[in-house]
């Protein structure tokens, strides 16, 4: 609960220091009070209660698991607002509006995960959303935004409207939003309605929407390449990551309606969502699109930890982690190397070792991590989601995994290859802002830090 409202009032006070024409001190007052936050939940987590438990009506519930899932959505909240004031930097004038957007949807994030009522999980699920549709059309002046505004607008309602009729039918059955009324009165019935079922299925069905599952994905590549570089940068991480953790909480709230029938479907899914985002990655020519296709295959790996709700809470906490953090650090580079082209064409990539070897290297990492490379948290992410599928009996999935894992390699470091082999095109030097730098270079030591010790999350508590 202190999470939540401490997001939420800093929201506030960005769009409180606009009026006040202080745009200036905005962004470090913001990553200052970020800063602060992820201090008090890294706080609260170790101490195992919040500062603030003035919620009599359980609407937020904090547990090991949402506690988890907020600090790492805040360490990528921190991430993308680094980078902030050089990617608006010319439209400084309405940075308080897009720094207040994305500390309102890390807000809605963390309530997507923290909910102990579904009419809280909704309002947050709503509030990241609308500040996803707003962003992702940020630039006015380009067809492209506009197209892909409108585009996540009408799916994302479309999806919404799915998640919405499956609570209400939910509560139909049941009669109550409360997680804890729902669980209890779950364990003690002999049987239960059908639309309880049904309720659940279109619940799911709208999440896997929002994480880009296929065959839900349609949406995610041109919505990826039509936005501001750094809102498809939030979108591939802090929200594909609040989505799968909700539905992950979802099915371990629901599990009685997880029957045999409904596991075929989640394996058939995962296996689809792989190969479909890796075979239709190869063929990309635009890095923004590449990554959107990216991000899908990886959504399918993370759809496995669904199938072991009661033991995989740790493995999938650790690979939206090793994703998220590679992720960050791979649109940091593209951020720097596309800033003012017109497009993010992989062309633009081709001698980049010869202006920014660091950067190279930064890149170079995170696409290894992505694609599973030791010593890299990647590989360690795939490891341990393929051990929980050999446990719980899915050897099917854990082929698959690796199948898909070799056909990544091939076009993860394709994207190497043109930095080192390929001759640039242009020789004009290529200057990247130190800003976008320091959070490349941040989340990759991150990411192997993770990949080093992979304890610091599979040995938490959650």
């Amino acid at each position: 609960m202190s999470t939540l409202i401490a997001i939420s009032g800093l929201g506030i006070i960005s769009l409180l220091l606009e009026i006040f024409n202080l745009r200036k001190v905005l962004v470090p007052v913001v990553l200052l009070g970020l800063i602060a936050i992820l201090g008090m939940g890294v706080t609260e987590f170790y101490l195992g209660e919040a500062f603030i438990e003035a919620d009599k009506y359980n609407m937020v519930k904090n547990t090991g698991f949402s506690q988890a899932f907020s600090i790492l959505f805040i360490v990528l909240a921190i991430l993308a607002i680094t980078m902030s004031p050089k990617f608006y930097q010319q439209n400084f004038v309405k940075i308080a509006d897009y720094i207040s957007l994305k500390v309102f949807m890390l807000a809605g994030a963390v309530a997507m995960v923290s909910f102990g009522n579904f009419a809280m999980f909704f309002i947050g699920l709503e509030v990241l959303s609308i500040c996803a549709y707003t962003l992702a059309a940020s630039n006015p002046k380009s067809e492209r935004s506009n197209e892909a505004g409108m585009k996540y607008f009408i799916m994302g309602a479309f999806a919404s409207s799915f998640i919405l009729f499956g609570i209400a039918l939910i509560y139909g059955a049941i009669g109550s939003f409360d997680i804890s009324a729902i669980a209890n009165a779950t364990s003690q019935a002999v049987s239960l309605p059908v639309w309880f079922h049904i309720g659940f299925i279109m619940l799911t069905v709208g999440l896997m929407f929002k994480a880009s599952v296929v065959p839900f994905h349609f949406w995610a590549p041109d919505v990826y390449e039509g936005s501001p570089t750094l809102v498809t940068a939030m979108m591939s991480t802090l929200v594909k990551v609040a989505a799968i953790a909700a539905l992950f909480k979802v099915i371990s709230i629901l599990s009685v309606a997880v029957t045999p029938s409904y596991q075929i479907v989640l394996i058939v899914l995962s296996i689809l969502t792989m190969t479909v985002g890796n075979l239709t990655a190869m063929k990309q020519r635009n890095i923004k699109r590449m990554m959107a296709y990216s991000g899908i295959s990886h959504a399918g790996f993370m759809m496995m930890t669904l199938l072991a709700v009661g033991s995989s809470a740790n493995a999938v906490l650790y690979y939206a982690s090793a994703y998220s953090l590679a992720g960050i650090a791979a649109f940091a580079v593209i951020l720097g190397v596309c800033r003012g082209k017109e497009n993010e064409d992989i062309s633009h990539f081709f001698g980049l070792r010869k202006h920014q070897p660091l950067m190279v290297a930064v890149l170079a990492f995170a696409m290894l991590s992505l694609s599973g490379i030791p010593i890299f948290a990647g590989f360690f992410a795939k490891l341990f989601v393929f051990e929980q599928m050999l446990q719980a009996g899915h050897i099917i999935l854990v082929l698959f995994g690796i199948l898909n894992s070799a056909m990544a390699v091939y076009y993860y470091l394709g994207v190497a290859n043109v930095m080192i082999t390929k001759e640039s095109e242009s020789e004009e030097k290529l200057r990247i802002p130190f800003e976008y730098k320091a959070v490349a270079i941040t989340a990759i030591c991150l990411n192997i830090l993770l990949g080093i010790f992979p304890s610091l999350i599979m040995g938490l508590n959650l």
